[in-house]
């Protein structure tokens, strides 16, 4: 599961792909249409054409290189360390249990209760 989070930790988008799939392909599609300054991934999304991508629309890629990278790429560990609504955010949705196991046998609906749960999530902190 990828999800574009704001910075508080609330759900922007999500899109679903198989467990087998690299992560940095579907980033680009799932940034369409906004123009973030900074994008914080993990180290699942360290690849050269998608840093390129993002430079050429004027996002900062903080991503931390990989570790058997030859040309390690500097990245600001300090605005890395931010990444934690994320993290906070797949943590909450997994508080439902139809979420963490994952019940659904179609992707629309196992996506459509996701932006459910991250609707309640968001209608708690209000």
């Amino acid at each position: 599961m990828h999800v574009v989070a704001d910075a508080r930790g609330r759900l922007v988008r999500g899109y679903l792909t198989a467990g087998q799939r690299p992560d940095a392909p579907p980033a680009l599609p799932l940034l369409e249409g906004l123009a973030p300054a900074h994008l914080v991934a993990d180290r699942g999304y360290d690849s050269d054409p998608l840093v390129a991508a993002l430079a050429a629309r004027g996002t900062c890629a903080v991503i931390p290189p990989r570790r058997k990278r030859r040309h390690r790429r500097a990245y600001d560990a300090a605005r890395y360390a931010q990444r934690h609504p994320v993290d906070r955010l797949f943590s909450r949705l997994k508080q439902f249990r139809r979420v963490a196991t994952r019940y659904d046998k179609l992707d629309a609906h196992f996506l459509a209760f996701v932006h459910i749960a991250a609707t309640v999530l968001w209608l708690r902190d209000c």
